[in-house]
């Protein structure tokens, strides 16, 4: 499991130290997704620092799509994205194992994998690593 504090502190360290700030954290408290959200905005762009509820692997990406009210939220897969000084300094200040989006774009290898349950591989069909590390698998 997670240590939720600690993917918290990380996230401000960093955050703090690339020059920007974190504007939310979504926590999955539900079966779908099965990782966490950390929202950072830069003056330039807003990136997410994704980590997975039940390992220590983390990754960038685009934020995904929430609107609360409706209690709508994007389900598709995550868009990985390439932000070299918070990726450094996520790869100093943490525990995590960072993974880059050449990593998760690339083809995805159940044995190099055996957390992933067989069924979920089977039935919803990870189209790269990213995808079946980083889902709305239920």
């Amino acid at each position: 499991m997670t240590d939720l504090s600690e993917f918290r502190r990380v996230c401000h360290a960093v955050a703090l130290s690339s020059g920007g700030r974190v504007v939310e954290f979504r926590i999955a408290d539900c079966v779908t997704p099965n990782f966490h959200q950390a929202i950072i905005a830069y003056r330039d762009r807003v990136v997410a620092v994704v980590c997975t509820r039940h390992s220590a692997l983390m990754a960038v990406a685009e934020p995904r799509a929430v609107d609360f009210a409706n209690g709508w939220r994007d389900s598709g897969p995550l868009t990985f994205v390439d932000a070299p000084r918070l990726m450094a300094l996520l790869a100093d200040m943490s525990r995590f194992r960072l993974l880059t989006p050449d990593e998760l774009n690339g083809e995805f290898d159940a044995e190099d994998w055996p957390e992933i349950l067989a069924y979920d591989i089977k039935y919803w069909r990870p189209a790269n690593l990213g995808e079946a590390l980083f889902n709305h698998f239920d």
